[in-house]
């Protein structure tokens, strides 16, 4: 049964590599606007959950359905535009293109769907002036800090207005003030535009930040809400 009003909807993943079961059955749900934290211990299969409901990993069986669509009955082109429209996404160490200045990262999406430079470019510094980086317009990655980097991360992931972000370990590499800092930035731009935000941590600090959690063990998972 698909919870009602679900923006995204995974049933029964199945996901093996060789003879390690990745995911073993797992299930997840989330509407449009919420926070949902995915928990569990290294090698437990968040990781690989997350890559699943983003249309980057397939998963062996089971179904997820994003906005009425079966991501699998999707072609690999439609996913890819998902990917760059629909979903914005920021990873532990950020992932910046070393070569771009800050500003011409976060504008990149726009770029990739055909904006026009100019305006990629008025969007990119809007977004830098919400996560406070706007000053970093004309750096390079290289000349940022770890914490700085992961909000321009932010706003690359937000400058699309996708209606979905994945974010994975998105504190793993930051000391906890930058962490807190980062993640109070996450959430508070993504409530303004309603967006739904998976967030793979094992920091329990982190998933306070969430609506709700969801704990994965040996390729299960578990709501904690509807545990209690």
């Amino acid at each position: 049964m698909t919870p009602a009003g679900a923006l995204l909807t995974a049933r029964d993943l199945r996901k093996a590599y060789g003879p390690t079961n990745a995911l073993d059955g797992a299930e997840f749900s989330i509407h449009a606007g919420e926070i949902v934290a995915v928990m569990g211990p290294s090698g437990s299969g968040k990781s690989t959950l997350l890559h699943c409901l983003a249309g980057i990993v397939t998963p062996d069986s089971g179904t997820i359905t994003y906005h009425g669509r079966e991501l699998s009955a999707m072609s690999d082109a439609e996913r890819s535009a998902l990917r760059r429209t629909e979903f914005g996404f920021v990873f532990q160490f950020g992932q910046l293109v070393p070569e771009l200045t800050c500003a011409e990262n976060v504008a990149l999406p726009l770029r990739l769907t055909g904006t026009k430079r100019r305006e990629a470019e008025r969007t990119a510094l809007h977004w830098m002036e919400r996560l406070e980086v706007d000053d970093l317009r004309a750096k390079r990655p290289g000349e940022v800090s770890g914490g700085q980097g992961q909000r321009v991360a932010i706003a690359r992931a937000l400058v699309t207005g996708p209606r979905m972000i994945f974010a994975d370990e998105p504190t793993g590499a930051l000391d906890s003030l930058n962490g807190e800092r980062v993640m109070e930035l996450l959430t508070e731009a993504a409530r303004s535009t309603n967006a739904a935000v998976v967030l793979v941590t094992h920091e329990t600090r982190v998933a306070a930040y969430s609506d709700r959690e969801i704990v994965v063990r040996d390729g299960k998972s578990r709501d904690m809400e509807r545990a209690i």
